[in-house]
């Protein structure tokens, strides 16, 4: 969706419009359609946790392709490349830094969206582990799970997408070795 709204215009002032409308809502938001749609259980999450960093994703992938150095095109054109070969061996390669970017920012969407689904829906995670602690006023509980949250957080984004913005930032050469 990212990729199509960057390369068409109209779609673009159109439907990009709309996706930056649905980025600003609220994942938890919705948990009522998805339990309307999906009943009480895992799909519904599901659902919310996708729409959590779905628009995001798409949003960083549009702006990554439309902030393609131009040099990096013409060059491309002058080695002789045309349209779908200038896309995929510059323009795609290009915008990858802009969709690591999304996708450190939609996992965190992704994981509020999964806590927040949990806490109003169902399932048997952190999030309804922190309302038992809530219900049962144990606070150490819900400290504790809080910790947890955030650490899983915390060490999903150093140990995977970190690493991953790290090693093409050295690739591009723009982080040192």
């Amino acid at each position: 969706m990212g990729i199509f709204l960057a390369v068409n215009k109209l779609a673009d002032e159109t439907i990009g419009t709309f996706v930056i409308s649905l980025q600003s809502v609220p994942s938890v938001v919705w948990l009522p359609l998805a339990l309307l749609w999906f009943k009480l259980g895992e799909a519904s999450i599901i659902f919310v946790v996708v729409l959590g960093g779905l628009w995001n994703m798409i949003i960083s992938t549009t702006t990554g392709i439309k902030n393609v150095d131009p040099i990096l095109i013409r060059c491309g054109k002058n080695l002789g490349y045309k349209k779908m070969g200038l896309f995929a061996k510059v323009v795609l390669p290009a915008c990858v830094p802009h969709m690591i970017t999304g996708m450190r920012l939609s996992w965190a969407f992704c994981w509020r969206a999964l806590m927040a689904a949990e806490i109003l829906g169902t399932g048997r995670g952190l999030g309804q582990i922190l309302m038992w602690g809530r219900d049962m006023g144990n606070m150490s509980t819900v400290l504790s799970i809080m910790v947890i949250i955030a650490a899983t957080g915390l060490l999903t984004d150093n140990l995977i997408f970190k690493r991953i913005e790290l090693k093409v930032m050295k690739r591009w050469g723009l982080a040192g070795s």
